[in-house]
């Protein structure tokens, strides 16, 4: 049985995408296969994995939440062994609008995984920098969630939201949603804001904030 693992945070530019795609990348690596499944309609992770937009018009999530597509028809061999991809599409900016009529709307994700689970050890999940009705999804298919925080200004403006969002899904949709994690992005140690951020978000998550930081890095720019 796999291990699904959303990563979400409803602000952008956080490190969301790249901690997704990499987290991914690195299980694959050491031999667990992997489905990386892009939730976003910028579809960076997408893209991230070297799957174009033109490639896969017909051939993505979008076609999966709203459409008939059966799943194996969605996936995507990357170019690492170990590693697929459900890919994402911009027709996936009006899912949401789509899916609000839909019965149990708030589960079709869930269903499309738990149909998934036997061939992968992980599923990662690139959820949209929102809290709407995809990020629901995620949390609601995932066993946990892991949460980018990027140590800069505003960084934790908005995250009570994405809290309280977590805590409604296990009370009514997904009880077993644990948060497995928080990882500090962005993070420049000879800067005092980023030390100051760094010890608001230790002070409220405690054990649950990882020990290694993901430093600034131009070159990664």
């Amino acid at each position: 049985m796999s291990r699904v693992i959303a990563i979400a945070n409803q602000k952008g530019g956080v490190g969301k995408t790249t901690t997704a795609v990499n987290l991914a990348a690195c299980l694959a690596v050491a031999e667990q296969p992997t489905l990386l499944i892009d939730m976003d309609p910028q579809a960076n992770a997408t893209s991230g994995c070297g799957v174009q937009a033109a490639e896969v018009e017909q051939n993505n999530i979008y076609n999966l939440l709203i459409g008939d597509r059966p799943a194996q028809d969605v996936i995507h061999q990357t170019e690492i062994s170990y590693l697929s991809l459900i890919p994402s599409h911009i027709n996936l900016t009006g899912a949401e609008v789509e899916m609000v009529n839909m019965i149990a709307r708030e589960q079709k994700l869930e269903g499309l995984i738990s149909a998934l689970k036997e061939d992968y050890a992980y599923v990662i999940v690139d959820c949209p920098p929102s809290l709407g009705l995809l990020t629901i999804n995620a949390l609601t298919a995932a066993d946990s969630v892991l949460i980018p925080i990027q140590c800069e200004y505003y960084a934790l403006e908005g995250l009570g939201k994405l809290l309280n969002t977590i805590r409604l899904i296990q009370r009514h949709l997904n009880p077993k949603l644990q948060i497995a994690g928080v990882l500090l992005t962005m993070y420049d140690g000879r800067l005092n804001l980023s030390r100051q951020v760094a010890a608001e978000v230790k002070s409220y998550f405690g054990n649950k904030v990882y020990k290694t930081a993901i430093t600034r890095n131009v070159r990664l720019a």
